[in-house]
């Protein structure tokens, strides 16, 4: 492309700092921005090719269509090379802001069946071994804005996109994906140039696993807060990436993640292809622990599909595989599952059997969720406020709704810390089965208050 300005901007710096400039920026006015980049002897054609648009698109802007979505409006700005600040788009610690999706954005009008279709073919094609490194990517990922890069990398280099990772994992757990979401996707811009230094074939490994597992957090905190196309585009390159660098752990890993997405969004049947496929990987891998992880996952989703034999089968199997896994040998991004988690899950898969069926399975959530909201620190608040809620419905279904209630409030508290769009989505059955409870007026009051919590913290 025929750049006007200084390295990855279309035109000299002073430009967005002009007066209407500056006012259409601030105001998010693609289509004024588009024109005054006109003015400036900027083409469509270069336009489309920054900000990962069609001349199409960039056509209709300029005659006026509205941008809306998040997603898209940082990728404009990223590509043309606009300081995020000026559109208000910058990280600070808000990330779960998100501007409603426009009907008429293009990636919007793509269903989201053919969505996931793609998705999971893309991720078996992976998966199994297909050649796909470096290939089209759909128009998943926003160009960025990047800071120069060594020529030269070694072993430090790489690490310290580990401990950028963990830092910004730990952030994720203990109070959502929006609080760190900008900041993982800016790190890792900047970690992806460095495919391009020299390096020795030991430190290109690492390099791969190290993108690998910061696309993987990049998809979770996206899914965290809501931006499903950008999730799925980090899942993929994550894949990609997991693939290359050999590593049948962390591919299992990702898929687990992408699994774990469309179990949120009610897709069992899809979910259980993903995890059947990480648990091929996880065998391949020879971590007891990663399959530990993928068969507890497959219970769930066979619990959302009101398959109790399965579900029996695979929770065993899942405690089989923890037994007998050693956590020193176990890889990284495994290491979180632990006692509680083994009983979190089981909360989960019985959780799902007792929409189903809540005289038999809601007694058993109940007493797998005591089990782990029992250990669960401030260092995971969101997993508490999820199993909080877990076993607060499964009391209100097993007839202790007093109980329910208590506990419930304690959700709402621990769930009033955390930037996450999942939990108004896991706080919902809970305010189902309390306004289920019609001659009980404290009920009825709760199940009101949920409402109330769930809508002011949507984003």
């Amino acid at each position: 492309m025929n750049t006007i300005g200084s390295s990855g901007s279309l035109v000299t710096p002073d430009v967005w700092n002009g007066r209407e400039m500056r006012d259409a920026l601030a105001s998010r006015n693609i289509s004024d921005i588009y024109k005054l980049l006109r003015r400036h002897g900027v083409s469509q054609r270069q336009i489309a090719a920054a900000t990962g648009q069609s001349q199409s698109e960039v056509s209709e802007i300029l005659k006026g269509r509205q941008v809306m979505a998040y997603d898209v409006l940082a990728r404009i700005a990223d590509g043309l090379g606009v300081p995020r600040g000026y559109m208000g788009l910058a990280y600070d610690g808000a990330t779960a802001v998100r501007v409603a999706h426009s009907p008429s954005d293009s990636q919007a009008e793509e269903d989201e069946t053919v969505k996931r279709r793609k998705f999971l073919s893309h991720a078996a094609a992976v998966a199994m071994g297909a050649s796909v490194f470096g290939a089209e990517e759909g128009g998943w990922l926003p160009v960025s804005v990047q800071t120069p890069a060594p020529s030269r990398i070694g072993m430090t280099d790489v690490q310290q996109i580990q401990a950028a990772t963990k830092a910004l994992r730990d952030l994720d757990y203990r109070y959502g994906g929006g609080t760190c979401r900008d900041a993982v996707v800016a790190q890792l811009s900047w970690a992806q140039q460095l495919l391009g230094a020299q390096a020795s074939d030991q430190v290109k490994q690492k390099l791969f696993v190290s993108l690998a597992d910061m696309h993987s957090l990049a998809g979770w905190t996206s899914f965290d807060t809501g931006l499903m196309d950008p999730a799925r585009g980090h899942f993929g390159r994550a894949l990609e990436f997991a693939k290359q660098a050999e590593d049948d752990s962390l591919v299992a890993s990702v898929l687990y993640r992408m699994g774990r997405v469309y179990l949120h969004y009610h897709q069992p049947n899809e979910a259980l292809k993903l995890f059947q496929l990480g648990q091929i990987a996880a065998q391949d891998s020879g971590s007891a622990l990663t399959v530990a992880v993928m068969c507890a996952n497959e219970g769930w989703a066979y619990g959302m599909l009101d398959r109790p034999d399965q579900v029996q089968k695979m929770l065993g199997r899942t405690k089989d595989e923890f037994a007998r896994a050693d956590m020193s040998e176990a890889p990284e991004w495994v290491r979180f599952f632990g006692e509680n988690d083994l009983h979190g899950m089981a909360g989960s898969a019985h959780d799902a059997l007792a929409e189903f069926h809540p005289e038999r399975y809601a007694p058993m959530a109940v007493a797998e969720t005591i089990k782990c909201n029992q250990a669960y620190g401030a260092d995971m608040q969101r997993t508490h406020v999820f199993g909080l809620s877990l076993q607060a419905t499964n009391h209100i279904r097993a007839g202790d709704v007093q109980e329910g209630i208590k506990i419930g409030r304690r959700a709402l508290e621990f769930g009033a810390n955390v930037k996450s769009a999942r939990v108004p989505d896991r706080l919902y059955p809970l305010q189902v089965e309390a306004g289920k409870q019609r001659m009980n007026s404290e009920a009825r009051e709760f199940s009101e208050e949920v409402r109330l919590f769930r809508e002011s913290r949507e984003i």
